[in-house]
C-alpha cells in the first residue's frame, strides 16, 4: 500500500475531486494547509538586501517581504494499493499542471499497516487490498 499525498492550488481542488473520482479513486482527505515552495523568492537577491541592510521602497522590496507569506493550498491524501499509484499521480498531474511555480507536489509513501477503527480489522501491505 502507498500513501499519496498532493499539494495542490486552491482553484484546482474541485477539477481534482472530479478527475479522482472518474479515475475510480472517490475516497480521500482534503486538509487545508498554508505554505511555499523554494521557487517563491530569488535567494540571492535576497541575501544582497539583508546584508545592505535595508528592504528598498519599490516593487523589489514588497516582493522580498512577501517571500515569507504562506500561501493557502489544500493538501489531498489517498492510500492506495501499490499497482494504482502511477493511475492517481498521473491524473492529479494532468488536473494541476500549468508549467508555472506553485502548480503543487506529489509524495509517495509507503504504508505499512492500517487499522480500521469500525471493527479493528488490520491490513498489512502483504494484504490484498
Amino acid at each position: 500500500m502507498k500513501e499519496i499525498m498532493a499539494i495542490v492550488r486552491l482553484n484546482k481542488v474541485n477539477e481534482t475531486k472530479t478527475a479522482l473520482a472518474a479515475a475510480g479513486f472517490p475516497a480521500f482527505t482534503c486538509r487545508k494547509v498554508m505554505g511555499r515552495g523554494k521557487k517563491a523568492i530569488d535567494v540571492s537577491l535576497f541575501h544582497t538586501i539583508l546584508e545592505e541592510g535595508e528592504l528598498p521602497m519599490s516593487p523589489v522590496g514588497e516582493y522580498i517581504s512577501e517571500a515569507s507569506r504562506l500561501i493557502p493550498k489544500r493538501v489531498f491524501a489517498l492510500v492506495v494499493p501499490d499497482d494504482s499509484v502511477e493511475i492517481i499521480v498521473n491524473t492529479i498531474m494532468d488536473v494541476n499542471s500549468t508549467g508555472n511555480p506553485g502548480d503543487g507536489k506529489i509524495f509517495v509513501l509507503p504504508i505499512y499497516e492500517s487499522i480500521r477503527v469500525r471493527d479493528g480489522e488490520h491490513q498489512t501491505d502483504t494484504d490484498s487490498y
